[in-house]
């Protein structure tokens, strides 16, 4: 067997982002995974969210492709699509049909707003859905406007991961006496679904609702990221109490009883100052041989260029070659069904 998905027939209407995301995910896992693109419009061969796919060309502007496309979800598990509400139903590929054409079918639909709401018929993008969800609002820094987190948030964390996790459940329930079903997927949902932490938090009276002055959000001065003297960046992650000590001692701030005011948020600031001149005493490899491996909590800020060749990263096969270009590897790993490894789109 290859891949705890083998066996399972996804068929992926080409898209872009969260979308091909989910059908990456879905595919390293084992399943076929089968894209309809455009006549033309092949997906790029050298993008991991690409790999591992079967391709067929369906023109969706035809009746012959309409046809095409459902003769080949008549006989599929499940299907991902990303478009606007409504546009597969104007297409005469809605759920409706589909799942008459096949009863069993999980019908995973990936938008930023949901299938229905005030806002589902508007264009937006990441940073919008994780607006309207709370998420951007708890990053950037103290007194600084929110940063956006690249799009990791809405479009792969709350977007087309929730859309696997939403697919595979579907799956085993259609495969375990269920039946086919829609799963409306959206990133303003799962962006808040992220958050659950958070909101546990600020609930309980431990998470001010304002930026950079919480535990993780760069308030706190032993949770943080620090330039080197070298104009590189370490991250420091000393929470615990243990961790914490052994930063102290490492770092040569035993004696330094400024520091045995850990868990109070009105010494952090003053704390930061201090270790941002000490950090700069150093370079990043020099902090590296003293922190790396301890239980301090410290790992050195590397740059997509160095980060594929970090030892723990090269030892795991964190990163691989696809067609010649570097891709982060399948994950999770498993004990048994060891999917194959990620091959180009064909």
């Amino acid at each position: 067997m290859a891949g705890p998905l083998a066996g399972i027939n996804i068929i992926e209407f080409a898209g872009i982002g969260p979308g091909p995301f989910c059908g990456m995910m879905l595919a390293d896992q084992g399943a076929t995974v089968t894209v309809l693109h455009r006549p033309g419009r092949a997906p790029d061969p050298r993008l991991a969210l690409s790999r591992s796919r079967k391709l067929v060309e369906v023109d969706l502007k035809s009746e012959e492709g309409i046809q095409k496309a459902r003769d080949l979800v008549r006989n599929a598990d499940g299907l991902i699509e990303g478009f606007r509400p409504g546009v597969m139903e104007r297409l005469g590929l809605g759920p409706d049909v589909l799942l008459a054409d096949n009863p069993n079918l999980v019908f995973g639909r990936m938008t930023g707003w949901g299938q229905y709401g005030p806002l589902a018929q508007a264009a937006g993008h990441d940073i919008n859905y994780i607006s309207i969800s709370g998420a951007l609002h708890t990053f950037g820094r103290a007194g600084d406007k929110p940063t956006p987190p690249i799009n990791m948030i809405g479009d792969f964390g709350g977007g087309g991961m929730m859309l696997a996790l939403g697919m595979v459940s579907a799956l085993l329930h259609a495969k375990t006496g269920g039946s086919g079903q829609v799963v409306d997927c959206a990133m303003t949902d799962g962006s808040a679904a992220l958050m659950a932490m958070i909101f546990d938090f600020h609930n309980v009276g431990q998470w001010k609702d304002e930026r950079g002055v919480n535990l993780l959000d760069t308030g706190a001065h032993f949770y943080d990221t620090y330039e080197t003297s070298d104009g590189k960046y370490i991250s420091i992650g000393s929470i615990e109490p243990q961790f914490y000590a052994e930063l102290r001692e490492v770092a040569g701030l035993t004696d330094d009883h400024d520091f045995d005011a850990q868990m109070d948020p009105r010494q952090w600031s003053a704390l930061k100052d201090k270790l941002t001149v000490l950090f700069k005493t150093k370079t990043r490899d020099q902090w590296c041989a003293l922190m790396e491996g301890t239980d301090i909590c410290f790992a050195p800020v590397l740059s997509l260029a160095e980060a594929k060749e970090h030892p723990h990263n090269v030892e795991r096969e964190t990163f691989v070659e696809v067609g010649g270009h570097l891709q982060p590897a399948p994950a999770p790993r498993y004990s048994k069904t060891i999917s194959d490894r990620p091959k180009l789109p064909g």
